[in-house]
Parts: C-alpha cells; structure tokens; sequence
C-alpha cells in the first residue's frame, strides 16, 4: 500500500485488523483500516481527536 500523504509505501502486518491505526514512517500521517479482506486492505485516513479541555 502507498500513504495518500506522501507516496511512501506503508508496511501493514499480516494480522492487522479493521480499526486498528497504521502511521507512515516517512510522514507521520495515520490511517485507519477500513476493510480488509484477505490481503487487499482499505484504508481511511484516521480522525483525530483534539484535546477536550472541559470548555
């Protein structure tokens, strides 16, 4: 798989599973599995959650 951040291929291990956060080493953006079926695996970029300062 190729980072949509930076062209960078992304190492997805063989037991990953859906939901679960992959990083790019070269850029840092995180993505999120979507679906997996086998070996093709779907990615979406993760959502991040800001810091809830009670406001």
């Amino acid at each position: 798989m190729k980072c949509q951040e930076c062209d960078a291929t992304l190492n997805i291990p063989d037991d990953a599973s859906v939901g679960e956060i992959i990083s790019c080493s070269d850029c840092g953006a995180d993505f999120e599995i979507a679906k997996k079926n086998g070996s093709v695996v779907e990615l979406k970029q993760a959502e991040t959650v800001g810091e809830d300062w009670g406001e």
